[in-house]
């Protein structure tokens, strides 16, 4: 039998002694654990790292969505404005197409002679003083005859119609200038015979016609019945004006592709009275190049340049990147007709083509005037931009009172990239007749040199109206900014938790190590 001291000792020894005082335990376990059921420092650690981890890579999962999202986004814009800018019946673009959605205006200011006496009678330079709008809406009525033809394109024509806006005027269309008289100065470049000159003077002056003459907007626009005309005894037409005819006549054949083949075909034109040429310049000149102006191709970029067609003048214009505009809420790429569109051939080659009027050109050595009167049936027809801007000095010194402005004398078109259509646009142009000298004629007898007379200048213009740019807004606009402050905020704010997390992770990590 032990002793008493020594049963104690053992019972403080054995195993079971160990296990039943659960305050009690080994230095071992003192490192480990301070209370039971919680967990260690080391445990600690590694489940804070790890969160911090898996917060960092989820923030990284986000940011890559983001990103990932952009080129979905686009896929899907891409497919859903494929589907409605194709210019067939039920897209948006078949119905803004038939109609223009915005009104359109051709404003009009004439140039007045302010020393008729001293043109006519000593042969001085005219000084001229503009005056309007004269304002005119046009384009409101749909295309006709619209066919759909088998290769994917359609044909059309275009109805011409103006009808006069009091409102937007600043007079009524009988106001009364002095400008150069249209007949007189024609009759003699259709006619260059000196016996045919002798004649047509007999004729002048038995209708006391001189080289300038008072008409009034509704006459010189659309045209009047001349009393020196009236006069000749052989077939021609009595009437002149410089839009004659115009109203109620039809402009085309067009055809222009639909896009169902090629999407940034769309709107193209094919061919303009069923030629793809005009007969009437040289070279690559000749080409009927673009649209119509209205509308382009979709997912417009700023390097691109873009090309239009008028009837009005004969010949296709191209535009050039100027700036970023918006007009109503959307953002717009304005596209302007660059200088080089009216340079001298010295200066761009490729303008000599368009260069048929060697006298006023001075064998096309300088700028700024375009001879249309091959399309004008001969009559010396040119054309500039309003006060002769970007025209040669030398073209300007024939007259007095040009005063030309860039912002506002150019051409400019406002377009909204993603669709190609034009939501704004100002189509300016001035229209000059070639007054020569004729020794036969004595209205014209005091001119001693060809030079241009300024008639008037125009602006057709546009500008979505604020029905149609809330439409457009809610279908285009405001759906891509949507899409694209989407990806915006998942970028920015994956990254965020990514830089972020990753950051803790890596201190947290150091004070470990530490």
């Amino acid at each position: 039998m032990m002793p008493v001291h020594q049963n104690k000792r053992a019972q403080r020894e054995s195993p079971g002694a160990k296990e039943a005082s659960p305050l009690k335990a080994s230095p071992r376990s003192r490192r480990g654990f301070t209370f039971e059921g919680l967990p260690s420092r080391k445990r600690m650690g590694c489940d804070q790292n790890c969160g911090l981890l898996a917060a960092a890579i989820i923030g990284a999962i986000v940011a890559v969505l983001g990103g990932a999202l952009i080129p979905v986004g686009n896929y899907f814009i891409e497919k859903a404005i494929k589907k409605e800018r194709i210019i067939e019946k039920g897209t948006i673009a078949y119905e803004n197409w038939i109609v223009p959605g915005s009104a359109v205006y051709r404003q009009f200011w004439i140039f007045n002679v302010e020393n008729p006496s001293a043109v006519m009678e000593n042969g001085s330079r005219p000084i001229l003083k503009q005056r309007g709008p004269y304002t005119y809406r046009v384009r409101f009525l749909p295309k006709q005859n619209i066919t759909e033809n088998p290769d994917l394109t359609l044909s059309y024509f275009l109805p011409n119609i103006a009808r006069f806006e009091p409102a937007l005027s600043i007079g009524p269309e009988n106001d009364t200038f002095t400008v150069v008289n249209l007949a007189l100065v024609t009759a003699p470049v259709l006619y260059p015979n000196n016996f045919v000159h002798m004649l047509l003077n007999v004729w002048m002056k038995s209708s006391k016609s001189f080289l300038l003459q008072n008409r009034t907007v509704n006459e010189l626009l659309w045209g009047y019945e001349d009393p020196f005309l009236k006069k000749v005894p052989f077939p021609t037409d009595k009437k002149v004006g410089i839009f004659l005819p115009y109203n109620e006549t039809l402009d085309g054949l067009y055809t222009v592709y639909s896009g169902k083949d090629n999407i940034y075909k769309t709107a193209l034109i094919q061919s303009y009275k069923n030629k793809s040429t005009l007969s009437f310049w040289e070279g690559s000149c000749d080409m009927v190049n673009g649209t119509d102006g209205a509308s382009f191709p979709p997912f417009v970029r700023r390097d691109d340049v873009l090309r239009f067609f008028s009837s009005d003048i004969c010949r296709s214009f191209y535009g050039e990147f100027d700036s970023d505009q918006v007009v109503k809420g959307i953002p717009l790429y304005r596209f302007i007709v660059p200088p080089g569109a009216f340079a001298s051939p010295l200066i761009n080659p490729e303008n000599l083509c368009f260069c048929l009027e060697k006298v006023i050109s001075m064998n096309c050595t300088i700028a700024g005037a375009l001879d249309i009167s091959t399309c004008k049936q001969g009559k010396p027809v040119v054309i500039t931009l309003p006060h002769l801007l970007y025209a040669s000095e030398e073209i300007r010194e024939g007259v007095e009172g040009m005063n030309p402005n860039k912002e506002e004398h150019m051409t400019y078109l406002d377009i909204e990239p993603t669709t190609g259509f034009t939501l704004q646009f100002a189509s300016r142009l001035q229209i000059n007749l070639v007054v020569r000298p004729a020794p036969k004629i004595m209205a014209l007898q005091k001119v001693k040199i060809p030079f241009l007379f300024p008639i008037l200048w125009l602006n057709e213009t546009a500008i979505i109206d604020d029905r149609n740019a809330e439409f457009f807004r809610s279908k285009v606009t405001n759906k891509i900014k949507l899409l694209q402050l989407l990806e915006a905020v998942l970028i920015v704010f994956g990254a965020v938790i990514f830089l972020g997390f990753l950051v803790s992770y890596l201190i947290c990590s150091t004070q470990k190590v530490k």
